[in-house]
């Protein structure tokens, strides 16, 4: 017999056996077949698929007996895991003395044959054994032995595969719970964000009444852009709240929009310097969107064209064309620009270049990777072009 494997420290073996949580696990039809198989072959009616931990030998699979555990000490299998060899044959327990007092052989069981390979995982740990016994004794052949090592392996491989189903089964349990944490977040943040909006909108009202007695035209004016700002962020938070309780509404309700339209009504969220030109595409055109994520992307993209333009004259200049497979938006200005080294950086998740915008602040990090991963989702992409202190163009393509 030949030395398969070391006999490592007792705590890592059960530390890895614990890890495939199979202990008292339920029957498992492709377990059982192993076994009903291993007992053909072998001619012989039991055989066993074994896990051995401090205490217990568990059967995971008995065919030919409805035994379900055994006591370590009083167990064939936890010899072989202790020899450190490929195999181990009994053929006759009675004259052995590991087994002279053993009450498997002296009991009602009367044991008088053993077979058994070990179940050995990719670092070398002995897990449990493949096994046949019998109260009658018998012969193996080489070839009865090296199938029984060929089906130790397949039940290896299949504890394996059982335990990175179960380990991916707790990460997707771990995502959907996640989720369930991130849509609570949002909608809780849709709330805060929309009670102070109903404020502000209450008190422009009043405003605009009693400056409307003042005949006071540049400060209605204000207060008129102010009310639409506030109508528009409502609107803004009330699909945001949607989509929080329904994430998949992002990617299955478009809608037939007029693209300026939905600019126009972008921009009026934003605050734009008197310095700063946004321009339109010339030709209008109807797109089939989703409005929100639309609206998401387009948000960020102008507003950080906004805060990184440090000219006198800025401007920003949206670009819109189309094919069978994609709508494909340009954002372009002639602000600070981005160096190329960061072209790629700069959608990852919380990157920043640490500097400040035009109002002295730094970016988050944030909306770029949003804008990227809502691109994502909705199947199209973005990239940017750039040359420092000449602007920057940002091309998005959305899946039609």
């Amino acid at each position: 017999m030949a030395q398969l494997f070391l006999r490592t420290n007792e705590e890592d073996r059960l530390a890895a056996l614990h890890s495939y949580d199979i202990f008292d696990s339920g029957e498992e039809k492709d377990f059982d077949a192993l076994t009903s198989l291993a007992s053909a072959i072998c001619q012989i009616p039991i055989a066993l698929i074994t896990f051995i931990d401090d205490k217990r030998q568990w059967f995971k699979s008995h065919h030919g007996t409805d035994m379900t555990e055994n006591s370590r000490e009083l167990s064939f299998c936890t010899h072989l895991l202790s020899s450190g060899e490929d195999v181990m044959i009994v053929s006759d327990p009675f004259n052995d003395e590991r087994f002279v007092n053993n009450p498997v052989i002296n009991g009602p069981a009367k044991i008088a044959f053993y077979a058994g390979v070990p179940l050995i995982n990719e670092n070398g740990h002995a897990l449990g054994t493949l096994c046949v016994l019998d109260q009658q004794k018998h012969t193996l052949s080489t070839q009865q032995i090296d199938a029984l090592k060929t089906l130790a392996k397949q039940v290896v491989d299949k504890i394996e595969l059982r335990r990175k189903v179960l380990i991916l089964e707790k990460t997707n349990q771990e995502l959907l719970n996640s989720n369930v944490l991130i849509q609570k977040f949002a909608s809780m943040a849709a709330h805060d964000i929309k009670n102070p909006l109903s404020t502000i909108m209450l008190t422009s009202q009043a405003l605009k009444i009693r400056l409307g007695k003042l005949q006071d035209e540049g400060c209605l004016r204000l207060v008129d852009l102010n009310i639409t700002s506030t109508k528009n962020l409502l609107g803004l938070v009330d699909e945001m709240l949607e989509y929080s309780k329904a994430p998949s509404l992002l990617i299955t309700k478009k809608q037939q929009v007029d693209l300026n339209s939905i600019l126009r009504k972008v921009i009026a969220m934003l605050v734009v310097p008197e310095n700063i030109e946004i321009i339109m595409p010339e030709e209008n055109h109807s797109i089939y969107i989703s409005i929100i994520a639309f609206e998401q992307i387009m948000l960020n993209l102008l507003s950080n064209a906004i805060r990184y333009n440090n000219k006198e004259r800025g401007y920003i200049k949206i670009g819109f064309e189309q094919d069978d497979e994609f709508y494909r938006f340009e954002v372009e200005d002639n602000g600070i620009g981005i160096a190329e080294q960061y072209h790629e950086k700069i959608f990852g998740n919380n990157f920043t270049l640490k500097i400040t915008d035009r109002y002295n602040n730094k970016g988050s990090g944030i909306g770029l990777s949003t804008v990227k991963d809502l691109l994502s989702v909705l199947n199209g992409n973005i990239s940017v072009r750039s040359v420092p202190g000449e602007g920057a163009t940002f091309f998005a393509t959305l899946k039609k």
